[in-house]
């Protein structure tokens, strides 16, 4: 058995080679050591294990080292691990994609796959102004989207995040010119403001002949704030794409297979958005794949239009290994108790992050499905605060002004109580000095 590399030659020779995400390059900051994980706890290279908060970002929905994941890819690797998609076609491909098509909201019948979920809104704007040229319509190339909203790092998916409050404001000046309208409010099964309507109908009123398409995120905001809001809102924001000619493209990759309680987020409101983008979840977190949805009526536009074919191919597209872990992965959750696990897990969230509530930094509590938010006054003063969490024996990662988990589907009631308490532990230690969150040893 090859010996477990010791936790400070790995941090070593990781802070001298390796550029982590939303990471400064010699900041001194040190990234946790794992070397192995298994169901919902990380095991890190002193031996010490971690209860994971995160499902490595939100993805990891059945936990690690699933042996019918495994399963899967072993199976699928003695066949073959790539093949290219470009004239080809395979088995694990084609049975993912109708598997989509049967899950998802219906009238979504066609699969694009790509590789990631910032790839995969990439696709589904360039799908949304492909198609408007296709009907000698170019000037629809905008897109109108939601304040506090996230789509992705890559350049045109950073164009409709918000540009004011969110992670791309570096950008802006390169970045295509997107309408944003303010973002609506909640709570999920309240009447949608009439405000936040008329905000939208103006947008679309005015802009409409040059807007592609409307891309929010349903039901839930992720990175861009972990806000909810109105299942009415959604509603109505699809009767106007309508009365206006607009696509509704909706961004499901955080919230897709699960995570709010329903399947898919839209469901909350029973609507289909013109173009669906699903990710992270999709494989069960084993490997890296997208799946961009949308009409046969947009393919087939697309199609007859110049130059006749959609311009995008990924070199992984369709991986035939990511195929079959997600088939397997879909089929695991289907066929689980999801539904009761979701409601055990929101009623466990909101009693434990509860007593966060009272705590004079603290601006917010909020829980919704498997995703419990603490939102502070102040942002997180993450080189203080991380560690305490790891000290406390969870792996959370918060960001900005929020402390949030979203825990594996399959964590016990005992794990999720002792996530919780850590939480609150921590949080309760934090102050506001100046202006950040920071421990009260170190304000």
């Amino acid at each position: 058995m090859k010996a477990t590399p010791h936790a400070d030659t790995l941090q070593q020779r990781d802070s001298e080679f390796i550029w982590h995400p939303y990471s400064a390059v010699g900041a001194g900051a040190t990234a946790v050591p794992v070397v192995s994980a298994s169901g919902v706890k990380l095991r890190l290279a002193d031996g010490r294990e971690l209860i994971d908060g995160m499902a490595s970002w939100w993805c990891v929905i059945h936990g690690y080292n699933h042996p019918r994941l495994n399963a899967a890819i072993s199976q699928q690797l003695d066949a073959m691990a790539h093949v290219m998609f470009g004239g080809i076609t395979h088995p694990p491909a084609v049975a993912l994609a109708e598997r989509l098509v049967d899950i998802t909201p219906a009238g979504l019948d066609l699969v694009f796959f790509a590789d990631s979920g910032s790839v995969a809104v990439e696709v589904a704007l360039k799908m949304a102004i492909q198609y408007w040229r296709s009907r000698d319509l170019s000037a629809k190339s905008r897109f109108i989207a939601l304040r506090n909203g996230y789509h992705g790092d890559t350049l045109h998916a950073m164009s409709v995040c918000d540009p004011v409050t969110g992670m791309h404001t570096l950008f802006n000046d390169v970045l295509p010119q997107q309408l944003f309208v303010p973002p609506p409010g909640g709570p999920i099964d309240a009447p949608a403001d009439p405000v936040d309507i008329e905000a939208m109908r103006t947008m679309l009123h005015k802009h409409a002949h040059e807007v592609a398409a409307v891309i929010l995120e349903p039901i839930v905001q992720g990175a861009g704030g972990m806000r909810f809001y109105s299942a009415d809102y959604l509603r109505h924001v699809r009767a106007l794409c309508d009365e206006f000619e607009v696509l509704l493209i909706a961004d499901e990759i955080a919230t897709g297979f699960g995570r709010t309680g329903k399947l898919f987020a839209c469901e909350h409101a029973d609507i289909t958005p013109d173009i669906l983008c699903l990710g992270k979840s999709l494989t069960g977190g084993y490997m890296t794949l997208a799946a961009t949805l949308t009409r046969r009526t947009i393919g087939e536009a697309i199609s007859a239009g110049e130059p006749g074919v959609f311009m995008h191919g990924p070199t992984f597209m369709a991986n035939p290994l990511a195929c079959a872990v997600s088939l397997a992965s879909i089929d695991l959750l289907l066929e689980s108790p999801w539904q009761s696990r979701i409601a055990a897990i929101q009623s466990g969230l909101a009693e434990g992050l509860a007593p966060c509530a009272s705590m004079p930094h603290v601006a917010d509590v909020r829980v919704l499905g498997a995703i419990g938010v603490v939102e502070l006054a102040a942002p997180v003063d993450m080189p203080t605060v991380q560690p305490l969490f790891v000290e406390a024996g969870v792996w959370v990662r918060p960001f900005g002004k929020l402390v949030y988990l979203m825990p594996p589907f399959v964590m016990s009631a005992n794990d999720l109580a002792t996530l919780t308490a850590a939480v609150v532990k921590v949080v309760g230690r934090l102050q506001i000095e100046g202006d950040r969150c920071t421990t009260a040893a170190t304000a």
